[in-house]
């Protein structure tokens, strides 16, 4: 076996330079490609394995609840141990537990399973970008993750396609089993032609026990809200509500007195970074919730096929794909307060004008007059927002902490969308059979979409109201400029580094 170059001297134009490309782009891809079409394969889910409401929560935020505890964790692994080594050890867990998924005869395989997924892309998400950065010469380094998020930002346009026909076709299983083959691929080249890297200055204990109380903390809310519209105030219920309210204050505890913590408190000193933060939950819990019931409602209520759904929201993720480069751009030069409120207002006038489908809205006029405009206003949204968000929360800690603020606004997303897939059926009233009704999901539906909407006004006034420091100048740092562009999540979260 060839010996890798050394770290840090790979020039994009060179054939390594390509082999490490393809190396991150296949390895942040399979997160990606799960994350983008789980939702139009939930009705076909819930049809095969007779599941409930809640079962299809779970099969969503099982994921989402070990990625969003676990992403600062696995982070801090690749810097001790080596960022290839616990890539490709992610790569490999998140395959073995994709085919667990493809396999699971019954409910309660598949949402272990999907936990497991999890786990394994806390291990390969962070690495993905810290590859690259550790990878390329500094001249080369911008150029190398442009190239890495736009191969990235295709393949979250193209996932909802590919997921729906995988769907209609061969069966939801082949959504989880098509990563076997991407990670076949990707292990051998990742092992022969990138080199390792660690941080020297990576040192001390993890903090294990921080990573578990914040998982747990999130999965204890997360089971109450999920399991009350079926259960009630049970005291199992209302037990996991208060257990996770306790261990989210045990895990602040213990974040305030270690010494080398997992989320150190100070850094949510600077107010901007807080302020932008509370924006990024408040727009990645209305995303959340959006794709997670539109995609049904597409499905259940106006009649769509899975890879009709998945093609029907399409134009939101291509026009992030084709504008998100200019929107940095703007928000470089105007500064970050404007596309932070303009954003979240627009992408809650697209979710509002989602209340339009209905019955009818599967033909060809009816997309065209109720479905297409809603997510055409949406994508302007996220266009708006999303690059600004990403930039500012860059741009508001010191350099050498720009890693760390990225993973923390990365886990913050996540974290948004876990909750709001959980709570908003239970605030909309929807019950455990809501998605085998078309009348019933539609009348629930109607009632989430303007909630949705209210916390996207939400973020857009915290903006308004507590981004002041224009960041155009600080914008110009490396670590910012090569973040700038990058699609985040729903459509694409795995595009920050951990």
């Amino acid at each position: 076996m060839a010996a890798a170059p050394a770290p840090g001297e790979i020039r994009v134009g060179s054939s390594v330079g390509r082999w490490v490309v393809l190396t991150t782009v296949l390895g942040s891809g399979m997160a990606m490609l799960d994350s983008t079409v789980i939702n139009v394969a939930l009705p076909r889910i819930g049809e095969d394995l007779g599941t409930d409401m809640a079962a299809l929560q779970w099969t969503v935020n099982a994921y989402m609840l070990t990625l969003a505890g676990l992403i600062l964790l696995g982070g801090a692994l690749g810097d001790r141990y080596g960022r290839r080594r616990v890539f490709v050890v992610g790569v490999v867990w998140f395959a073995a537990a994709s085919l667990l998924c493809g396999i699971a005869p019954n409910a309660g395989v598949l949402i272990a399973a999907r936990a497991l997924q999890g786990v394994g892309g806390a291990l390969l998400t962070p690495g993905s970008l810290a590859l690259i950065q550790a990878s390329f010469h500094p001249d080369d380094r911008a150029r190398a993750v442009g190239l890495w998020s736009g191969f990235g930002g295709v393949g979250a346009a193209v996932g909802p396609f590919v997921g729906g026909w995988l769907v209609d076709g061969p069966g939801w299983r082949w959504v989880f089993l098509l990563n076997l083959p991407l990670a076949a691929l990707c292990v051998p080249v990742a092992l022969r032609h990138v080199p390792e890297s660690r941080d020297p200055a990576a040192h001390g204990r993890f903090d294990v026990l921080g990573a578990v109380l914040g998982a747990l903390a999130l999965a204890g809310v997360t089971y109450a809200l999920i399991e009350a519209p079926g259960r009630g105030a049970s005291p199992v219920v209302i037990g996991a509500a208060l257990g996770g309210v306790a261990l989210g204050a045990a895990f602040v505890l213990v974040e305030r007195r270690r010494a080398d913590p997992m989320l150190p408190p100070s850094i949510f000193r600077s107010r901007l970074f807080t302020s932008v933060n509370l924006v990024t939950f408040c727009v990645y819990a209305a995303l959340g919730g959006f794709f997670f019931l539109s995609a049904i409602q597409l499905q259940t209520v106006a009649g769509y096929s899975a890879l009709g759904a998945g093609t029907a929201l399409l134009p939101t993720t291509v026009l992030m794909l084709l504008f998100s480069a200019w929107s940095g751009e703007l928000g470089r030069r105007i500064g970050p307060r404007i596309p932070l409120t303009v954003g979240p207002l627009l992408a809650a006038a697209g979710m509002l004008l989602m209340l339009r489908v209905g019955t009818d809205s599967a033909s060809v006029g009816g997309y065209v007059t109720e479905v297409l405009p809603a997510v055409l206003v949406l994508g302007a949204g996220l266009v708006v927002v999303v690059a600004p968000l990403t930039a500012t929360v860059l741009a508001a800690v010191d350099t050498g902490r720009a890693g760390l603020a990225s993973g923390i606004n990365n886990a913050a997303a996540r974290a948004a969308g876990l909750i709001a897939v959980a709570a908003l059926p239970l605030l909309a009233g929807m019950g455990p059979e809501a998605y085998r009704d078309a009348g019933e999901f539609a009348s629930t539906f109607r009632r989430a979409m303007p909630m949705c909407a209210g916390l996207l006004v939400v973020g857009a006034v915290i903006a308004w109201w507590t981004v002041r420091t224009p960041v155009a100048a600080r914008s110009e740092r490396p670590e910012c400029a090569m973040h700038c562009g990058v699609v985040a999540p729903p459509l694409e979260p795995d595009h920050r580094d951990g």
